[in-house]
């Protein structure tokens, strides 16, 4: 093995010193990870005791809509009931259209890709060189090591030429990064190039390891990949991933599947799994256009043809918007949705690998409500900073169905909340029991929805149906309340990095501007659905002014 060092800073003996000491308490086993096999072993998935959970659940919202009160058929409330039915029905089928997609891409079209470039991969065939652009700031030693443990193990399995790059901003990163290598990478085909940032942010990483990469000229067709530093690799992945872009010479990127392994409330843990199942959905949907709608950060491959161009490296150093109200700013957070539209300015190729896997090792520490209130503020922030420009590009330029995609992430911020306005207007207005109805219709509709994405989960999780409606209406909240404020950003799980946080008098009269421009929009909303479901009428005009 052979280890670089390319300083963009010079650092004190002191600080080298206090780096040292920082994050040394205690270290986790993770036996199933270090064994090179897949973290879970779960029993059978449809089991006796998960049939009786679901039976008991479905009893339960027939014993309640027999035998509890409620005002859903009412006459005076029953047009309401149709407006919600019909809402739900466009919603659904256009839900039940991503999963019609996924089960076509995942038993019908990537078959035959994997058939493909799996012949390729047994016949012989290597590719030139894999770069690993790794980004990682003050990680726990454990995770650290079973990161870099599976690098190790993919190289040497694959034989592949394989250049290690780190962006690190901390000594206490690089010092556990080496001191592994040097004891288990002997022998390996592998290089360790380190790059120490001069300017602080992932972004500013990712591009000084590019810059290093396009000095050293690589060639157009090396694979790179961008990785972050808590994801440990499944066994194979490079024998998954690489093949698919020698046999699709049009192919330009690849993203892969995630499963979670989080170290916090359970419930998080089972938010974080109904997430990734509702990411395997959608992500195989969009690839039977050939298109994704996110390279995630934490891994996704790329041909090596666009990422050392100047105006890539640029993008993801200093992407920014410029917003009539807050001006232009950076993006904090978001590289993957910048070069996933980088990726489609340039019309290219993009796909889903679903046997391709990677261990998300998630750290939550305190309330589990606000660490997930944060991720949607960073998560749904970056898809409206990122959607309005993709938007602009047209259907002709990234097809229609991705398109729509788009615009669909925008509209469903405002139909989520319908459903619960009319609910709640109706029992207060009408009859208090119509809510008891809209439960109901509640506990019903998410768990048909849940086991759906029990299909493309390990386990039965009887609490989805209770995670998705909160999910789904705390991410709707959170984007209407983002789309007055796109440059206010926040990153709680990397250092607490934030911007956009300006306490000057300018900003905040401009955070009074946002708050006035989301209060109008939310006043608007409930008034054109009350209005549209005839729970209130039009003022009448000639009664004030006549």
């Amino acid at each position: 093995m052979k280890l670089s060092f390319l300083s963009a800073l010079n650092r004190s003996d002191d600080q080298l010193v206090q780096n040292r000491l920082i994050a040394q308490d205690g270290v986790r086993i993770f036996n199933t990870l270090k064994s090179g096999n897949r973290y879970y072993d779960h029993p059978e998935k449809w089991n006796p005791q998960a049939l009786l959970a679901l039976t008991a659940y479905f009893a339960i919202c027939f014993l309640l809509l027999l035998h509890v009160p409620n005002s859903l058929w009412d006459p005076e409330l029953r047009s309401l009931t149709l407006t919600l039915g019909a809402l739900g029905i466009w919603r659904y089928c256009w839900w039940f259209t991503h999963v019609i997609r996924s089960e076509c891409y995942q038993h019908r079209r990537f078959p035959s890709i994997r058939a493909k470039a799996e012949e390729i991969w047994q016949g012989g065939w290597r590719p030139r060189h894999v770069h690993f652009m790794m980004t990682t700031f003050k990680e726990r030693r454990d995770t650290t090591e079973l990161v870099i443990q599976s690098i190790c193990r993919e190289v040497r399995e694959s034989g592949i030429p394989t250049t290690l790059w780190l962006g690190s901003g901390d000594y206490y990163d690089e010092k556990i990064i080496t001191d592994y290598l040097r004891q288990h990478s002997e022998g390996l085909p592998l290089e360790f190039v380190m790059i120490r940032q001069n300017i602080s942010g992932k972004r500013m990483a990712i591009g000084l390891v590019l810059r290093a990469m396009s000095r050293r000229r690589i060639h157009k067709d090396d694979l790179i990949v961008f990785m972050d530093g808590d994801a440990v690799l499944d066994p194979g992945i490079l024998q998954k991933c690489c093949p698919l872009f020698r046999i699709d010479p049009e192919l330009q990127a690849v993203t892969t599947d995630e499963e979670v392994i989080c170290y916090g409330p359970k419930w998080v843990q089972s938010w974080l799994v109904m997430r990734f199942s509702q990411r395997r959905i959608a992500m195989q949907s969009h690839s039977m256009s050939n298109k994704v709608l996110t390279l995630t950060g934490r891994m996704s491959v790329f041909r090596a043809n666009h990422l050392t161009r100047y105006k890539f490296i640029r993008m993801l150093e200093a992407d920014h918007l410029t917003h009539w109200l807050w001006g232009s700013f950076r993006f904090l957070s978001g590289d993957d949705k910048s070069t996933w539209y980088y990726m489609l300015t340039q019309d290219a190729k993009m796909l889903y690998v679903p046997d391709a896997l990677v261990y998300t090792i998630e750290e939550v520490d305190g309330s589990g409500i606000e660490r997930m209130t944060q991720n949607f503020r960073r998560w749904s922030g970056n898809m409206l900073r990122n959607g309005t420009r993709a938007l602009l590009l047209g259907p002709r330029k990234i097809g229609f169905f991705i398109w729509w995609c788009v615009m669909d992430q925008r509209l469903a911020m405002w139909t989520m909340l319908v459903s619960p306005i009319v609910a709640l207007s109706a029992t207060l207005l009408h009859d208090v029991t119509y809510i008891i109805g809209y439960m109901i219709w509640v506990l019903v509709s998410r768990m048909a929805l849940s086991l759906f994405l029990f299909r493309y989960s390990s386990t039965v999780h009887i609490e989805w149906p209770f995670i998705l409606y909160f999910n789904q209406l705390l991410n709707a909240a959170v984007k209407v309340y983002c789309l007055a404020r796109l440059s206010k950003q926040r990153w709680t799980n990397r250092g607490d990095q934030s911007a956009g946080m300006s306490t000057t008098f300018a900003d905040r009269l401009k955070d009074w501007v946002a708050t006035y421009m989301t209060t109008i929009w939310v006043c608007a909303l409930i008034y054109g659905v009350l209005l549209y479901t005839q729970l209130v009428s039009f003022p009448n005009v000639i009664h004030y002014f006549g």
